[in-house]
């Protein structure tokens, strides 16, 4: 390739990041990758995919699912990763790279049957604006808990969801888990 060939390698837009996260193979090679201390070779990975997608473990795959998985890796997805620079890819050995971190800002991962947090807070802010307003005109009793004491008791409940959220947070960013998002 002739240096008039090459191009800058310049970030992926938003879109285009969103785009990229849009398939679960791909979140899954992330996942893997960054579960992995080392370099996978495509076989490996290939294998974890196929058995994640089957919900089997890797002794249990066949051959077909295994290939099947393997070629769309190989064809399609690690060159996508790979073009938008967040893997490292040589034909066989898959690696992040450091772009790949920035992809956790874009993962708002939400365990099935739980709500997102921005709707969480809302309900906390909407419940938080109805006891100071019921302090303010003397509905909410401030003879046993003083107007401090109910909105200590509200920083206390921002303070504590905020910690809950970061945990959450960590605990399920691709790579974070056992099981990909």
């Amino acid at each position: 390739m002739s240096l008039t060939d090459q191009r800058e390698y310049t970030r992926p837009e938003k879109d285009e990041l969103y785009d990229l996260l849009s398939n679960h193979r791909r979140r899954y090679v992330i996942h893997f990758c960054k579960q992995s201390e080392e370099p996978l070779s495509l076989s490996d990975l290939a294998e974890r995919v196929a058995a994640r997608e089957q919900d089997k473990s890797v002794t249990e795959l066949t051959s077909a699912e295994r290939k099947r998985v393997y070629t769309s890796l190989q064809q399609t997805h690690l060159d996508r990763l790979a073009d938008a620079g967040m893997i490292a890819y040589d034909g066989d050995r898959i690696e992040l790279t450091d772009e790949a971190a920035a992809l956790d800002v874009y993962l708002d991962v939400v365990p099935e049957g739980s709500i997102s947090w921005g709707v969480y807070y809302l309900g906390v802010s909407l419940l938080s604006a109805l006891v100071l307003a019921g302090v303010w005109v003397g509905f909410v009793p401030t003879e046993t808990v003083p107007a401090i004491g109910w909105a200590a008791v509200i920083l206390a409940v921002f303070l504590v969801s905020s910690v809950a959220q970061v945990i959450q947070n960590r605990r399920y960013r691709l790579g974070g888990s056992e099981e990909p998002p």
